[in-house]
C-alpha cells in the first residue's frame, strides 16, 4: 500500500480526536443541542424544525448515556468521514499526498473546526453535499452507474436530515444544464436515483402533508426573524471569512474546475457551487448555508496546487511552507473557531475583532461574545433552579405541576440535566415542543413552574400566588435575566387560557384556522 493512502485515515482520525482535545468545558452544549436531543425521546417521521435524521442520532446518544462525549460524537464523526472523503478524492483524481495533506488540513482551519463541534444537522450536510459531489465526480470519472445510485442514496438521505437540500439538488441540476453532462438528464439511471431520492424521503413527505406541511411556516418564520437580517454584502463577506485560511486553496480550485483543461470532465461541479451560492445570495439565506459547497474545491484547488508546484524550482521549499500557511492563517482566528477561552478571556478578545463580524448575532447588533458561544451557557444553572423550585414544592402534590418554557433551549436544557431526576418534562410552545405538551388532564394542576424572560401577565388574578424563585445570573450567557415563576393553585380560566394559546399556536404551524 502506497503512503499516501495511509493520509486520509490518519487525517480523518486527527479530525476527530482534535474536536475533543481542543474544547474547553467551561461551555455546555448549545441551545439548539438541547432540543435535538430532546427529539430523541419524541421519535416520529418529522419534527417542526427539520426531517428525522437528527432524532435517530438523539435517540442512539440518549441510549448511550446522553454525555457530553456522545452528543459531541456525531458532529465528530461526520466531519472526520469529510475529510476522508477530500483525500480519497484527491488520490482518485491522481493526487499525491501533499494534495491530500493541503486539502485536509484546510479543511480542519476552516469553519468547520466550529460547525463540526455542535449537534446539529449541518455537520450531516456538509458530509451528505461532499458525498455527493464526490459521486459525481467518480460518475464523470468512471462512467459508472453506481455512482448516481450513491447520489440518489446521499441525497435522500439528505433530504431526512435538512431541507436545504433541495437548494443543493437544483444546484446539481444547474451544474449539468450548464456543461455537457446535460445527456446525463436523459439516461435512465440518473432518474433511478431520483426514485431512490423520493423513496427514501417519502416518509418525511407524508409525515409533512399529513401536518399541513409546517415547512412552509417554518420558512416564512426564519425569514421573518433571521434571514431579513443577511444582506447581500455581508453573505458574501462572510463567505471569504469562513474558509479564511484556505481562501487561496478553495479560490484556484474553482477557477480550475471552470476554465482548466485537465479538468474540463468535472466542470459541472465548478457550475454547481456557482449556481448553489447565486440560489442562496438570491433567497436571502444564512451564510453556513454555502458550507456544504467548498469541501470539494479544497480537493481540486490541492491537486491544481500540486501539479502548479511540480513546475516549481523551489518546489521541495515552497511544499511545506504552503503546508503551513492555512494554519499560520488561522491562528489568529483560533478562539473564534474553537471553544479554547473561557467567557471572560473570550471578552477581552472581542473587540479586536468586531470589525468581521464574529460578534453579530441574528439580531444585525453586536455583543460580547459570539452568539454560539453565549447561546452555550447559564442552561445548567437554569436547570439546577428549576429542580430546586421543583423540590420546594409540598411534596403530596409536586407531581400535578406544569413546567411552560419561553423557548425551545429553555425546555430542552431542563429536561437534559434532569433527565435522571423525578420530575415532570419542560414544555413549551416554541418549536416541535408544540406537538408534545401534555393533555389536559383531569384532575387540575396544583402548580405552574414557568421560566420567562419578563414577569408573567394575567396570572397573578387567576391564581392563588405569583412569585419569582430564581433567575439567571451567567452573565455571559444569552439567557441572562431568566426568571423561574411559581404559579399556586392557577384556577380553570388560566389554563383555559394557555390550552388556548397551545392550540393557536399549533394550528399556525399545521396551516389550519385558530
Amino acid at each position: 500500500m502506497k503512503p499516501s493512502r495511509l493520509l486520509p485515515p490518519l487525517f480523518a482520525l486527527l479530525k476527530f480526536v482534535s474536536g475533543y482535545v481542543l474544547a474547553s468545558r467551561a461551555y455546555e452544549l448549545h441551545r439548539d443541542e438541547y432540543l435535538y436531543l430532546d427529539y430523541g425521546q419524541q421519535l416520529a417521521w418529522g419534527y417542526l424544525e427539520l426531517p428525522p435524521l437528527t432524532a435517530l442520532q438523539s435517540w442512539l446518544t440518549l441510549a448511550l448515556g446522553g454525555s457530553w462525549f456522545w452528543v459531541k460524537f456525531w458532529p465528530g464523526l461526520w466531519g472526520s468521514l469529510t475529510v476522508l472523503l477530500l483525500g480519497r478524492l484527491v488520490l482518485k483524481l491522481g493526487g499525491k499526498g501533499w494534495a491530500v495533506a493541503l486539502a485536509s488540513i484546510g479543511y480542519m482551519v476552516a469553519a468547520y473546526a466550529r460547525l463540526n463541534f455542535l449537534f446539529q444537522p449541518n455537520s450531516f450536510e456538509v458530509l451528505a453535499f461532499t458525498a455527493g459531489s464526490y459521486a459525481l465526480v467518480r460518475h464523470f470519472q468512471t462512467g459508472r452507474p453506481r455512482y448516481l445510485y450513491a447520489l440518489g442514496v446521499v441525497l435522500g438521505l439528505s433530504l431526512l436530515n435538512k431541507y436545504t437540500t433541495f437548494f443543493y439538488g437544483a444546484a446539481v441540476l444547474a451544474g449539468l444544464l450548464l456543461t455537457p453532462q446535460r445527456r446525463l438528464l436523459a439516461s435512465r439511471h440518473l432518474w433511478g436515483a431520483a426514485g431512490l431520492v423520493l423513496l427514501l424521503w417519502l416518509p418525511n413527505l407524508l409525515w409533512q402533508v399529513a401536518h399541513g406541511v409546517p415547512f412552509r411556516h417554518h420558512m416564512a418564520l426564519l425569514h421573518d426573524t433571521q434571514l431579513v437580517h443577511v444582506s447581500v454584502a455581508d453573505f458574501w463577506q462572510d463567505q471569504l471569512l469562513m474558509c479564511l485560511p484556505v481562501v487561496w486553496v478553495w479560490v484556484p480550485g474553482l477557477l480550475a474546475l471552470l476554465f482548466y483543461g485537465p479538468f474540463r470532465p468535472y466542470r459541472a461541479v465548478g457550475w454547481l457551487y456557482v449556481a448553489g451560492l447565486l440560489l442562496l445570495t438570491v433567497l436571502h439565506g444564512k451564510s453556513y448555508y454555502s458550507l456544504g459547497y467548498y469541501p470539494v474545491l479544497l480537493s481540486f484547488g490541492a491537486l491544481w496546487l500540486e501539479q502548479w508546484l511540480e513546475k516549481r524550482r523551489r518546489r521541495n521549499v515552497l511544499r511545506p511552507a504552503l503546508l503551513a500557511l492555512p494554519v499560520l492563517i488561522m491562528l489568529p482566528l483560533l478562539p473564534f473557531l474553537f471553544t479554547l477561552y473561557p467567557p471572560a478571556a473570550m471578552r477581552m478578545l472581542g473587540p479586536q475583532y468586531r470589525g468581521l463580524g464574529v460578534l453579530r448575532w441574528e439580531d444585525g447588533v453586536d455583543h460580547v461574545l459570539p452568539q454560539d458561544f453565549a447561546d452555550m451557557l447559564g442552561w445548567q444553572e437554569l436547570a439546577d433552579k428549576v429542580w430546586q423550585a421543583y423540590q420546594a414544592l409540598p411534596a403530596a402534590t409536586r407531581a400535578h405541576t406544569l413546567i411552560k418554557c419561553d423557548n425551545y433551549g429553555q425546555a430542552g436544557a431542563i429536561n437534559y440535566y434532569n433527565r435522571h431526576r423525578r420530575m415532570p418534562r419542560a414544555h413549551s410552545f416554541n418549536g416541535s415542543y408544540l406537538f408534545w405538551f401534555p393533555v389536559r388532564p383531569v384532575q387540575p394542576f396544583h402548580y405552574l413552574l414557568l421560566v420567562e424572560d419578563d414577569q408573567p401577565s394575567g396570572v397573578a388574578a387567576h391564581s392563588r400566588s405569583l412569585r419569582q424563585v430564581g433567575e439567571v445570573l451567567n452573565p455571559f450567557a444569552r439567557e441572562r435575566g431568566t426568571a423561574i415563576f411559581v404559579v399556586a393553585a392557577p384556577d380553570s380560566v388560566l389554563m383555559s387560557r394557555i390550552y388556548r394559546e397551545h392550540r393557536v399556536a399549533l394550528s399556525r404551524w399545521e396551516g389550519a384556522a385558530p
